[in-house]
């Protein structure tokens, strides 16, 4: 039994100036103790400060209880000790952006490099020179960084979270930095990575180096924050991870099921379905995955920019392109048949990526993948491509000379997207089976469905949640007016927002919402007055400039929508959906025929997507409708 401890001096435990620092106390006492009790620890700290303080530490693996209510601390514990030590003695020499970054005012971008490089920061860090942010906007852009788990606050200090540095390190590659420095900062994350898991390969026998590399590779690129509020801990999300790295083509025939990977790992085999759909099925992560099902059912995953998928899609673009290139030239020339057809074409890939990348086994498996793939290559083509008659191609941004030609080779795509989307339902109702409180649960079944065009199916769940989540009525009642318009049940949907401003008379975004409504039914006066009414009573809000700019525009008032546009931008030009502002402005810029200004307000929307949070689909398409338009603007531009 402890008898006699070491305490730090009067200044530290009681400062004149400031709040004592509990974590500092603790580790100082630790620190300077073989062992401490809880009774020893007690002496200077009061029960409920200490009880929080020990649990903090002990969760960022400061310091361990080594037996019943005997504390001491790590190798972890006293690196943060002697920080906190040189802290205390002088002031803090903090490191700040290279000018490369502070050129473009991303002051999210800022503030993560901030914490990335200097351990932690306070408020004042980001107010003083050189970096000399306003209050609001650091207000706002950490308000921000926190909601999506890229930065925690404790004690008054900002850190960065896990999330945090996977987003750092994708940050860094927007800016024109060197590619040592981007290589050093990634391999400070692969070192950090690679101490977690070494005891994790270690407790369950991973020999396989290349199932090593899948799943380092793996959890560089799926953070576990995304998902931590579905499972227990991390190491289930590593098992989850681990499923994914042993069922990659490479493998083949080596394949370990669902099941058995359930029963060896010790893992729920609901939660494992339920996360593999939510990663490959719903890209909850920027990484598309490619699924190859063998004839016995068998599941095998591989991701876009991978070392396999860049080499397929070279011999892919390669063959596709020898094709269509000897099929026009055939076309010019009288009397002459091209010898080649897609069916030989595919027969060509089929044979070589059997015999250079894939294991013969797969033969029949890649027969039925290369449609989608193609596909998928001809939507990826096309979308970069300049098209003409933009207003009659939105739509069309696909490889169209391929798909037509391609039609019956891909009719079986769309049963099998069917089943993968019943397949994802199912596993989404045991999900909400375990957990029939989690509201996610019900949005994400609700896309599917409205994907899958069951709009009836998706007004039953949701009148379900509006029973048994009633708190969620405003929102829940939105969506259902949503999924009405796409019924074509305009009315209702507006019968629906009408409904709730009974309930909410001074929700402005309900009116908003209203106003939009009246545009899809064509009623412009009432749209243009409750938008023009929303402005002048909040006019500092950007939202609501843009929805207004969006009606004018819709009613061919470019001149006024272009006031408004620019009203937003001014008022905020760091909102998530500013990219599509500016491409808006592009569009309205190019009616009134001014082409300079319409392509530089439409290359500066797509250059905006890069720094916009919001998802990746969203802004795809937002990009393919700047595409669109730029093309139009230099063909009619050659034509003068």
């Amino acid at each position: 039994m402890v008898t006699t401890c070491n305490y730090p001096p009067e200044e530290i435990i009681k400062p004149i100036f400031e709040r004592p620092n509990y974590e500092f106390i603790i580790l100082w006492i630790l620190n300077n103790n073989e062992v401490c009790t809880w009774a020893n620890l007690k002496v200077k700290i009061k029960h409920s400060t200490l009880s929080i303080y020990l649990s903090r530490l002990k969760d960022k693996e400061y310091i361990e209880k080594s037996s019943f209510n005997h504390y001491i601390i790590t190798s972890k514990g006293k690196d943060r000790y002697y920080e906190l030590s040189l802290a205390s003695k002088k002031k803090r020499k903090l490191s700040y952006p290279p000018k490369a970054i502070r050129r473009r005012r991303n002051y999210d971008h800022w503030i993560l490099w901030m914490v990335y490089n200097n351990n932690y920061c306070k408020w004042s860090d980001f107010l003083e020179p050189p970096l000399s942010i306003n209050q609001s906007s650091l207000s706002k852009n950490l308000n921000s960084l926190q909601d999506k788990e890229f930065v925690r606050k404790e004690e008054k200090e900002y850190r960065i979270t896990r999330l945090g540095k996977t987003e750092y390190s994708n940050m860094l590659r927007l800016y024109d930095l060197d590619r040592q420095s981007i290589l050093e900062e990634e391999g400070k994350r692969i070192k950090e990575i690679t101490k977690r898991t070494i005891s994790f390969f270690e407790k369950y026998k991973i020999k396989d180096n290349d199932i090593k590399f899948r799943f380092l590779n793996n959890k560089l690129k799926l953070p576990y924050e995304k998902v931590k509020s579905t499972l227990d801990n991390e190491e289930e999300y590593d098992k989850i991870l681990l499923y994914l790295s042993i069922n990659h083509p490479n493998h083949f025939p080596k394949y370990i099921s669902p099941e058995e990977c359930s029963k060896k790992y010790n893992i729920n085999l609901v939660k494992l379905n339920f996360i593999i759909l939510r990663i490959v099925e719903e890209n909850i992560f920027p990484i598309k995955f490619f699924k190859l099902e063998s004839a016995d059912g068998k599941i095998f995953y591989f991701q876009v920019n991978e070392k396999l998928e860049r080499m397929l899609n070279a011999i892919v673009e390669d063959h596709i392109t020898k094709f269509s290139y000897l099929n026009n030239l055939y076309e010019e020339t009288p009397g002459e048949t091209s010898p080649l057809t897609m069916e030989s074409t595919v027969t060509a890939i089929l044979d070589e990526i059997c015999d250079n990348l894939f294991n013969n086994g797969l033969k029949e498996s890649l027969s039925d993948f290369l449609p989608v793939y193609i596909n998928y290559l001809a939507y990826k083509i096309e979308r970069e491509r300049k098209l003409l008659d933009t207003y009659d191609k939105l739509e069309g941004l696909i490889w169209q000379e391929i798909q037509i030609k391609f039609f019956d080779l891909v009719e079986v795509e769309y049963p099998t997207e069917t089943k993968e989307a019943n397949k994802a339902i199912r596993e989404i109702d045991k999900a909400i089976k375990l957990n029939p409180d989690k509201l996610d649960l019900y949005y994400s079944k609700s896309k599917i469905l409205i994907d899958l065009g069951e709009y009836k199916d998706v007004l039953s769940i949701l009148d379900k949640m509006l029973i048994d989540f009633p708190q969620e009525e405003k929102n829940i009642q939105i969506k259902k007016a949503y999924v009405q318009k796409e019924m074509k049940n305009i009315e209702k949907g507006l019968e629906i927002i009408a409904s709730l401003l009974k309930k909410y008379p001074d929700n402005n975004d309900l009116l908003n919402y209203k106003a939009c409504w009246l545009q899809y039914l064509n009623r412009k006066e009432e749209s243009l007055e409750i938008s023009q009414k929303l402005i002048e009573n909040v006019p500092d809000n950007a939202t609501y400039h843009d929805t207004y700019g969006e009606i004018l525009m819709y009613f061919n008032e470019h001149e006024h929508a272009i006031e408004e546009f620019l009203k937003a931008i001014e008022i905020n030009s760091d909102d998530w959906y500013v990219y599509q502002t500016y491409i808006k402005l592009g569009i309205c810029y190019k009616e009134l025929e001014n082409y300079d200004l319409a392509t530089e307000y439409l290359q500066k929307g797509i250059e905006s997507t890069e720094e916009s949070s919001g998802d990746n689909e969203t802004k795809n398409k937002w990009i393919a409708i700047a595409n669109l338009f730029v093309a139009e603007i230099e063909q009619l531009e050659i034509e003068l």
